[in-house]
């Protein structure tokens, strides 16, 4: 199974889990945003032109995702420079 990107940025809370090839840019055509009731909070998916999920940005992302995912994504605010 191919790595998957997740970056982290604890200053907003914010996590983005990525499907494509960090070498690729590709650009999201399409957010669909999960019902924040349903899911207890804001999780935004993102298609590309052709329909296929290319990531997902968690908000609140302590409350959602592991700590360990936490603490292995790459940081994007001061504290993890």
């Amino acid at each position: 199974m191919p790595d998957v990107k997740v970056t982290y940025d604890k200053t907003a809370n914010a996590a983005y889990i990525y499907f494509t090839d960090p070498q690729v840019n590709v650009r999201s055509a399409h957010t669909y945003p999960c019902d924040p009731i349903d899911v207890d909070g804001m999780i935004n998916l993102d298609f590309d032109e052709q329909g296929r999920l290319i990531g997902i940005e968690v908000l609140a992302a302590t409350s959602k995702l592991p700590e360990y995912v936490l603490q292995a994504a790459e940081r994007l605010d001061p504290e993890g420079s």
